[in-house]
């Protein structure tokens, strides 16, 4: 894998994101049978399939999901600090990139991760809401990255899973594992779907109560539980802080934690350096998450 030429990197990944040969040569300017051998002279290399052949493109294998993930943010970073060199900051970010996302990540991790970007000229609009009118409005042109909390199924998009979001069950310390039966719930929405889930993993019981509380903006139901109103599940990487300074403790330490997994998406085809500079630094920076 040592000597592979980075072209061949550079097909497949555009391969894994465009779904399909024809698109992946259209957008970078090969023929289809150069695709193709790119492909192939990959995973001979690899020694493993990378994708299925369908009838409607090209289906990638879990080899094909590690390796984007491996190699896809490097990619990016290397395509955004050629066109830095070449053009310079003014034309890398002379688009403007609309970004949506979920209230909390975007305010808690993807606006801070990208302001080094802001510094150097980037200019960004942030639409706050819920994946399925984002991804219709990425689909349509009004958004150009979209932050998900479920993997979009829409056909032209290019997506790669982010990272993943770990759940706990919390509280302020005057509540206890013992008082789980009984204590107020402060939930996220009426049918409480972070708390079911986290039942159903955890407990294995089918949660039925009535939250005390529901707040449509999980910073605001980190801030009632903080003040004592009751217990809640929450992703870690909102609730670090409370729980490093002991406003809030962990209830429940599962073995093996309920997590969620995050992704990120733009359209197929030909995008602004803008556009990808913002995909591959949250790409590259997400782990830390």
């Amino acid at each position: 894998m040592g000597g592979t030429s980075l072209d061949l990197f550079r097909t497949f990944l555009t391969v894994y994101r465009s779904g399909s040969v024809s698109a992946a040569a259209d957008l970078l300017g090969l023929s289809q049978p150069t695709v193709t051998a790119h492909v192939k002279a990959l995973e001979a290399d690899l020694t493993r399939p990378l994708f299925r052949r369908v009838a409607r493109g090209m289906t990638p294998t879990p080899a094909a999901d590690h390796l984007a993930a491996r190699i896809g943010p490097a990619l990016d970073d290397l395509a955004q600090a050629v066109h830095h060199e070449l053009h310079g900051p003014a034309e890398t970010f002379s688009h403007t990139v609309h970004l949506g996302g979920p209230a909390e990540l975007v305010c808690a991790r993807v606006l801070p991760s990208l302001a080094g970007l802001v510094t150097e000229g980037l200019r960004l609009r942030i639409t706050l809401g819920l994946p399925d009118q984002f991804l219709a409005d990425l689909s349509a042109g009004g958004l150009d990255v979209v932050v998900s909390t479920v993997r979009p199924r829409r056909r032209g998009l290019s997506v790669d899973a982010l990272t993943d979001e770990e759940f706990a069950l919390v509280a302020a310390p005057t509540w206890t594992f013992d008082d789980i039966d009984h204590a107020p719930l402060i939930a996220y929405a009426e049918n409480l779907p972070i708390l079911r889930r986290y039942w159903r993993t955890v407990f294995d019981i089918r949660l039925t109560r009535t939250p005390a509380v529901v707040v449509p903006d999980l910073r605001g139901v980190l801030a009632a539980v903080t003040a004592g109103a009751g217990i809640t599940v929450l992703p870690t990487y909102l609730c670090a802080s409370e729980l490093a300074d002991g406003r809030l403790h962990q209830l429940h330490d599962p073995a093996i934690p309920p997590i969620n997994t995050l992704f990120i998406a733009s359209r197929n085809g030909p995008t602004h350096p803008a556009v990808t500079a913002v995909r591959g630094h949250l790409l590259l920076h997400a782990s830390g998450w």
